[in-house]
């Protein structure tokens, strides 16, 4: 078939993230398709790759947020007219509008109008909400779910008829979770996420904690958040927990016997997908974008507005199961695959 060359933007490439960590791994996908891939970004976080080529337009200070995503949008904009991309599709992943095609990876910034008009007095609120009403713009807008998609016709109808199908992201096996009985007492409850607000992490200590009534042995770990920065969270704890900071690799997840993750928005959910694909059971908010890829047989999904009690009883079954959760498969070519359809569908 016809190579695809194709232009991706992203402010940090490499696997710093998870929407980073998605363009990076989109971009080794397509190149190993046979695809020319280029990459426009401030930083390159994630080395040299065959195939690949990445132009660095330099860093830009981060805050104030929207002054920082404007200033990347016009140094892509710059860059575009100094170097011309014929025949070359440009596919973003930011604030910008100078593309055919973009993913969205996050909540829409218009949820802000849920929450209160006073919230609106603010340059920065409308600066960040017409650069999102921009980037909408493009002949294409393909969600990272189907959660993204349903909120994105909601706040921008006008978007519904260039919405794509969810493309959501990949996962890179893993270590796998032997299969063994959870001890009546005892368990490992995971927690994984830097964001730990948004995730929810608040909810995870109280929903252990009750467990721990009637399983005095259980233990909470926590990836992600540094130490320092939840401690508190644990005051009244006497034991039962461990803050592990930061992992780069997947080798916490077959030491836990469930993934908690009561996220109180969570796009997608790639930490939940790296569980499931090591054969952990997972037990999530209905707020996250990988709920309706969790059947029985993986774990539950709970309303977030459930009572701490019906969590923790939701916890207590999967703890309790006999039979371990198929692994979960997506890989990284057929997230490849799926934006060659959407691209060849730009070009005609």
């Amino acid at each position: 078939m016809t190579p695809l060359p194709t232009l991706q933007i992203v402010r940090r490439y490499g696997p710093v993230g998870g929407m980073e960590r998605y363009v990076w791994e989109l971009a080794g996908a397509l190149s190993a398709l046979g695809h020319p891939v280029t990459v426009l970004c401030e930083r390159n976080h994630g080395g040299e790759r065959p195939g690949i080529t990445v132009h660095e337009l330099g860093e830009i200070a981060q805050r104030p947020r929207w002054i920082s995503l404007l200033r990347f949008s016009r140094r892509v904009a710059r860059w575009l007219r100094t170097h011309p991309q014929p025949g070359v599709l440009i596919h973003s992943h930011e604030r910008v509008d100078v593309h055919q095609l973009t993913t969205f990876h996050g909540p829409p910034f218009a949820t802000i109008f849920e929450r209160g008009w006073w919230r609106l007095l603010s340059l920065r609120v409308w600066m960040q909400l017409w650069l999102e009403r921009r980037e909408l713009r493009a002949p294409a807008v393909v969600p990272n779910s189907q959660f993204i998609g349903d909120q994105l016709r909601h706040y921008y109808p006008e978007t519904a008829a260039r919405l794509t199908a969810p493309v959501p992201p990949g996962v890179t096996p893993g270590p796998a979770r032997e299969a063994r009985r959870v001890p009546a007492d005892g368990g490992v409850i995971g927690f994984v996420g830097r964001e730990w607000q948004r995730k929810g992490l608040d909810r995870v200590v109280a929903i252990v904690a009750e467990l721990r009534r009637q399983r005095p042995q259980l233990e909470l770990w926590v990836v992600g958040p540094a130490p320092a920065e939840i401690e508190a969270l644990f005051a009244g704890w006497n034991g039962g927990y461990r803050l592990l900071g930061w992992a780069k690799d997947f080798s916490v997840y077959p030491q836990l016997d469930l993934l908690l993750h009561p996220a109180r928005a969570e796009p997608y959910g790639m930490v939940i997908a790296e569980a499931m694909a090591a054969r952990v059971p997972v037990l999530v908010s209905d707020r996250c974008g990988i709920a309706t890829d969790i059947g029985d047989d993986a774990g539950t999904v709970l309303a977030l507005e459930a009572p701490v009690a019906d969590w923790a009883a939701a916890c207590e079954r999967q703890l309790a199961r006999d039979v371990p959760p198929p692994a979960f498969e997506r890989s990284w070519l057929q997230v490849a695959q799926e934006y060659e359809r959407i691209y060849r569908q730009l070009q005609n």
